[in-house]
């Protein structure tokens, strides 16, 4: 399903920062719990908040896409 990629693609790209999830909650506005259940596919995810992540982690949403 589209909600298990787009989690592992957000658990992927904050490993490769070396990040946590609260610390890419800190830096996206976004909720930690929210981030967790984001990553193990259990939340659809708004493209306005997939934004937020996305700027976040450095990467444009073209480039989140490309998996």
């Amino acid at each position: 399903m589209i909600e298990e990629k787009v989690g592992k693609r957000i658990k992927e790209l904050r490993n490769k920062l070396g990040i946590s999830q609260e610390e890419l909650g800190f830096r996206s506005g976004v909720h930690r719990t929210y981030i967790a259940s984001l990553e193990v596919g259990k939340r659809n995810v708004s493209i306005s908040t997939l934004e937020k992540i996305v700027a976040a982690l450095n990467i444009s949403l073209s480039e989140f896409f490309d998996f």
